[in-house]
C-alpha cells in the first residue's frame, strides 16, 4: 500500500516532487507523473503473487532512478528549509533499506510460491 499511496501523491502533490528534481534532469513534470504511475503499478503488482517478482524488480529500478532527488535534497538543504539536515541525510540511508526490501521481495526466499 505504501507504493500505491506514494504514487498517488505524485499526482496530488506534484509541486513537492517538482521541487526535489535536480535541475539538470529534463522533463520534470513528465518524470513526476511517470514515476507516480509506475509506483502505483508496482504497488498493485506486489499484491498479485504471479507478478510480485517483476513488480519488485520494477520498483527497485524506480527507487534507484529517483535516488538522485534524495542526493539533491541532501546537497542543497537550503532549498528545503522545512527539513532538518539530519532528516535529509537519513533519507539517503533509508533509501538503501528500500532497495534491499524491494530486492528481497523479488527473491524466491521471500516468495516461495513464485515460480517465474
Amino acid at each position: 500500500m505504501f507504493f500505491i499511496s506514494a504514487g498517488i501523491d505524485h499526482f496530488t502533490n506534484k509541486d513537492f516532487y517538482l521541487s526535489i528534481m535536480p535541475p539538470p534532469f529534463p522533463l520534470h513534470l513528465e518524470a513526476v507523473y511517470i514515476s507516480g504511475f509506475f509506483e502505483i503499478l508496482g504497488g498493485f503488482g506486489l499484491l498479485i503473487p504471479k507478478v510480485r517478482k517483476i513488480a519488485a524488480l520494477g520498483l527497485l529500478a524506480l527507487l534507484i532512478s529517483v535516488y538522485p532527488a534524495n542526493i539533491y535534497m541532501a546537497l542543497y538543504p537550503e532549498a528545503f528549509p522545512q527539513y532538518s539536515l539530519n532528516l535529509l541525510y537519513f533519507r539517503l540511508f533509508l533509501q538503501f533499506i528500500a532497495f534491499y526490501w524491494a530486492y528481497s521481495l523479488s527473491t524466491e526466499r521471500f516468495n516461495p510460491q513464485l515460480r517465474i
